[in-house]
């Protein structure tokens, strides 16, 4: 699989998806913050992302 996320959006996703899973285990026992949590935290760790892969977009290239 070739990167196609960037530093600032992993950072980000890792973030949100950490949150989200922090929020399920202290009190939100549903399934659904469950599994919106692990996607964005999955896709910040891998630096993948199926649906940038779809559009053709690529945050990881971006110049400066």
């Amino acid at each position: 699989m070739k990167t196609n996320v960037g530093c600032m959006d992993r950072l980000l996703r890792v973030i949100l998806g950490t949150g989200l899973l922090v929020a399920w285990y202290i009190g939100y026992r549903e399934v659904m913050w469950l599994l919106i949590g692990v996607v964005p935290l999955l896709t910040g760790l891998f630096a993948y992302c199926p649906i940038y892969a779809i559009l053709g977009t690529d945050t990881g290239s971006m110049k400066k």
